[in-house]
């Protein structure tokens, strides 16, 4: 007996030893599909269930159970989730009153991160109301797109945004758009104030009839994303959509009990679907900061105990560029959730801030298909998972940069990249994995589409961006294609930056690009310009230009100045051969120009400056 204990003992020690040789990921790899088939299951249930069960239900169904417990930290106040459900009531009965909102009218949000951007949305759910979730860095043409495009006709505001409605006022007032005012009062004509109205209201629990034809493929939000044509998207989110991406903090291992930490701006699709709507799918509690601040960041971390953090690759650039202090570990953090880290920054912030699980995740607010790291493996941003493919599934297929198209063989069909190789990422359409495209803009839905991928026929969503997946079944990100690249963690249209540029009374043409500069995450705004005859290049003039009509992160830093601009066989501006040549200009003939923010000008691109930006001595 006692031989036969000692041989089976040691089949299972070399059978364990062989797993975790050749098998290294397999528990987390069962973990993984294990929590993902259960939510499935969930969101299947969901669907098919009668009434629908919306997230607010699940929020509604979280106060019963604990209304006393804190849902929301902000500066210095906390707000249980009995009081966030109170207050939101009290936004619904002050809107239903006010402007009549109705079941299926759409609402737009243009508003700082603060705790009321989180109960004016319940309140609109409760009403069975879709939000409009605007970037309040916009303005002017940009904002008014935005309404247009998502058939909003109430728009409102944190006060600090007066003055950019200010700005569009008069057209609002034309497209019949009612303005509010999160503020007790206001005494611009055309604006109401909306403060007063809300703590007048009773904050009684509205009736279930309100949203009584609310579905699971009826719209949640819009959330906006840059595209190709120059003005923002309104990626259409169904409440389908919702529940799915509020499940990424369940497949990371948060639970009710976690803290979590969102700095992220509420109108990104990380901070409201991944971070706010997340937490309210565990039941946990929110810490929430108007934005990110790398030298208040672990203070935070150790005053609210906060155990879950959010992350752009800015953000753990930012925090390992920070000095460095004796109790960087001491803290509670266990889980960081995001994207866009570089592998270098990554491996650095876990040297310096301990041993944080980091869950890096691909995905598009607009998408079908996306990825998640659930392993200890630095750099990647998924793994291959049979279960994963078959409810989503997806392939890499070769794709020519130079044209900014698929190849496709002899019968006209896509090619499939090899392991190994880099490819351009396509999800397959279907019930499961639709693609519900954008709110009013048929054309840049359509682009989306991709046909004839793998046989005649199917239908594919095209990312846009470019993935590789290896011989041990990781998924790395590699880099965008077209005209959209990301900087300070935002998404930049080239064409928009382009209009902006155009508008200088110099400049004839532009072509906008991003490109690489050493030590950041992303890629900065670059663009090549014509001027036109018998112009020289304005310094003052095109600054003025950027600076009236361009968020911060999409100002071009670098200006190339050049006498003609290079064109495709079918007259699309060329940026390949740009991008790879960057801004050194020991390396560039054609006069450089960068723009100055202190001297508030462009000014000539020297090489001091160039190996200033080189050092970080210069701040970008």
């Amino acid at each position: 007996m006692y031989i036969w204990f000692t041989v089976l003992a040691g089949l299972a020690i070399l059978s364990f030893s062989f797993l975790r040789t050749f098998f290294p990921y397999l528990g987390e790899d069962w973990a993984y599909i294990l929590t993902s088939v259960k939510l499935g299951y969930r969101l299947l249930k969901y669907k098919k269930g009668k009434p629908f069960y919306s997230v607010l239900d699940h929020f509604l169904d979280a106060v019963k159970r604990h209304p006393s417990r804190i849902f929301v930290h902000f500066e210095g106040r906390q707000y249980t989730y009995g009081e966030v459900d109170r207050q939101s009531s009290k936004v619904a009965r002050a809107l239903q009153a006010a402007a009549g909102l109705k079941e299926g009218d759409t609402v737009a949000l243009f508003l700082a991160n603060e705790p009321s951007y989180i109960w004016t949305w319940l309140g609109l759910a409760k009403l069975g109301c879709p939000a409009a979730l605007l970037n309040f860095n916009i303005r002017s043409k940009s904002l008014l797109h935005c309404f247009s495009c998502c058939g909003a006709k109430v728009i409102i505001a944190s006060p600090e945004l007066q003055d950019a409605v200010e700005e569009v006022l008069p057209t609002l007032r034309e497209q019949g758009i009612t303005v509010y005012l999160l503020s007790e009062t206001c005494s611009i004509q055309g604006i109401h104030a909306l403060s007063d109205k809300i703590s007048q209201a009773s904050d009684q629990p509205l009736s279930r009839d309100l949203r009584a034809n609310i579905n699971i493929r009826s719209t949640a939000l819009y959330i906006y994303t840059s595209g190709t044509t120059g003005l923002p998207k309104a990626a259409v989110v169904t409440h389908e959509r919702v529940w799915a991406a509020s499940f990424l903090q369940a497949v990371c291992g948060i639970t009710s009990e976690d803290i979590f930490y969102i700095n992220l701006p509420l109108y990104h699709s990380a901070g409201f679907l991944i971070g706010m709507v997340g937490s309210i799918e565990r039941g946990n509690t929110i810490v929430l900061k108007r934005k990110f601040s790398a030298s208040q960041f672990w203070d935070d971390c150790r005053k609210y105990n906060v155990t879950v953090m959010q992350y752009i690759g800015e953000t753990m650039r930012y925090l390992c560029n920070s000095p460095k202090k004796d109790n960087e570990k001491n803290h509670k953090v266990r889980v960081a959730i995001g994207n866009g880290v570089r592998t270098d920054i990554w491996s650095e912030f876990l040297n310096r801030f301990g041993d944080i699980q980091v869950r890096e995740l691909y995905a598009a607010t607009e998408g079908n298909i996306g990825f998640i790291n659930y392993t200890s493996k630095v750099g990647v941003v998924g793994r291959v998972s049979l279960v994963h493919r078959y409810f989503f599934p997806y392939t890499l297929i070769k794709f020519d940069i130079e044209k900014e198209e698929p190849v496709r063989n002899a019968e006209g069909l896509c090619i499939e990249a090899e392991r190994g190789e880099t490819g351009l990422l396509v999800g397959k359409i279907t019930q499961r994995s639709p693609f519900v495209g954008y709110a009013g803009n048929k054309q840049q839905t359509e682009k989306k589409r991709l046909r004839d991928v793998l046989k005649k026929g199917d239908l594919y969503f095209n990312s846009g961006d470019l993935l590789l997946i290896d011989h041990m079944s990781f998924v790395y990100f590699q880099d965008r294609v077209g005209d959209t690249f990301r900087w300070k963690g935002e998404n930049v249209a080239t064409s928009e930056v382009g209009d902006i540029l155009t508008m200088a009374h110099c400049i004839l043409e532009a072509n906008v690009y991003g490109v690489k500069v050493e030590g950041h995450e992303g890629r900065i705004g670059m663009a090549a310009v014509t001027l036109k005859e018998e112009e020289d290049f304005d310094c003052s003039d095109t600054y003025k230009q950027v600076v009236n009509y361009l968020p911060v992160y999409a100002r071009p830093r670098f200006i190339r100045i050049q006498p003609c601009l290079e064109m495709t066989g079918t007259f699309k501006m060329k940026k390949v051969k740009l991008v790879e040549e960057g801004f050194n200009p020991a390396h560039i003939k054609d006069p450089l120009y960068f723009l100055d923010t202190e001297k508030k000008t462009y000014v000539p691109l020297t090489e001091d400056i160039y190996g200033a930006i080189a050092r970080r001595e210069i701040k970008l």
